[in-house]
C-alpha cells in the first residue's frame, strides 16, 4: 500500500497508532506501531512498570505477527494492554496520580490500607 491509512486504537490509558513520529507529526505506516501510555498522566509510573507495559506490548504484537494490520487487531492489543495496566494498579506496582487533572478512578477505587493500633 503506497498511502497507508492511519489505523489506531485508543482506550482511556493506551493509544496505539500505526505510524511513526517524524518532526512532531504522526506519519501513517504499515511497518511501525507507536504506543502512547497514560496520555492524561492519571497514574504514577516507575521505570520498571513502564518497561513491563512495553514488554507486554511487544509480546502482543509478536503474537499477532502474520495477521493483517487492522483496526480490530490494534483494538485487541490495546484492550489487552488496558487489562494488563489494571493488573499493575491492583498489585500496587503503579498508583493513581492525585495531582492529575483527571481523578475519576477509572480503573477502580484506590486501595487504602489502614493501620489499627492494638
Amino acid at each position: 500500500m503506497d498511502n497507508p491509512t492511519l489505523l489506531k486504537s485508543t482506550t482511556r490509558h493506551v493509544r496505539i497508532f500505526a505510524g511513526e513520529i517524524d518532526r512532531d507529526e504522526l506519519v501513517p505506516s504499515n511497518q511501525v506501531l507507536t504506543l502512547d501510555i497514560d496520555p492524561d498522566n492519571e497514574f504514577n509510573w516507575n521505570e520498571d512498570a513502564l518497561q513491563k507495559i512495553y514488554r507486554k506490548f511487544d509480546e502482543l504484537v509478536e503474537a499477532s505477527s502474520g495477521e493483517d494490520l487492522t483496526d480490530y487487531n490494534l483494538r485487541r492489543i490495546g484492550s489487552d494492554l488496558e487489562h494488563y495496566l489494571r493488573s499493575l494498579l491492583q498489585k500496587g506496582e503503579i498508583s493513581y496520580n492525585l495531582s492529575s487533572r483527571v481523578t475519576n478512578y477509572s480503573m477502580g477505587l484506590p486501595q487504602v490500607t489502614s493501620q489499627v493500633n492494638q
